[in-house]
């Protein structure tokens, strides 16, 4: 049977390093980003646009189509939040299909239910995740801590209600993973390899 392992995780918290650097240590495929440019591809839909139905973002003017915008609410924007979540849904399950593999966020967990994954959570304190955001210094925003602070929350709470919405259950629940990672303050190499060991005794 293929080895599946999906991770979800809070923003900030390092679990896609831990995601990447796990499946380079057991050798296997890893999906992350990839996956919102293939449903971009099936969809005929803007990976902009995809990015913020997946991540939960509030609706406004977003490009579409590629090389279009249009203003569309309400029905229409159900309709295309639902046409993006089958389409996640097939390619998961595909990429699933192909090859032992770790695939980060989502709701792989959820939507891989009955290749039975080992589902992984990784979290951290606030504290943690802000300075780890700052050392990052993503996309080369000049954020104050204030403002970290309160993008975390906001990314965090919109994981939530997407992968509640879709899945019905508790996004970070203890109960719908099967191993939960704390990383603050660790060294997320280290980490990876102690899982990586753990995965491969009981494979």
């Amino acid at each position: 049977m293929a080895r599946i392992i999906t991770v979800g995780r809070q923003f900030g918290s390092g679990g896609r390093e831990l995601g990447r650097r796990l499946a380079e240590a057991l050798g296997i495929q890893y999906y992350d980003r990839e996956i919102i440019s293939e449903i971009a591809k099936k969809t005929k839909l803007s990976e902009e646009y995809v990015h913020n139905i997946v991540e939960r973002k509030p609706m406004g003017l977003y490009p579409i189509t590629v090389g279009k915008s249009f203003a569309y609410v309400g029905e229409y924007s159900l309709i295309q939040q639902q046409s993006v979540y089958k389409a996640q849904d097939r390619i998961i399950k595909e990429l699933a299909d192909k090859s032992d593999c770790v695939i980060v966020g989502r709701c792989a967990d959820y939507i891989l239910r009955d290749h039975a994954p080992f589902r992984i959570f990784v979290y951290a304190s606030l504290d943690s995740r802000i300075k780890r955001c700052i050392s990052r210094a993503s996309n080369g925003e000049n954020l104050t801590e204030k403002e970290i602070k309160r993008q975390i929350r906001e990314i965090d709470k919109n994981r939530s209600k997407y992968y509640e919405f879709y899945t019905g259950g508790k996004w970070g629940g203890k109960e719908n993973y099967d191993l939960c990672v704390n990383t603050t303050n660790a060294n997320i190499k280290e980490l990876v390899a102690g899982v990586a060991r753990m995965l491969s005794e009981n494979a």
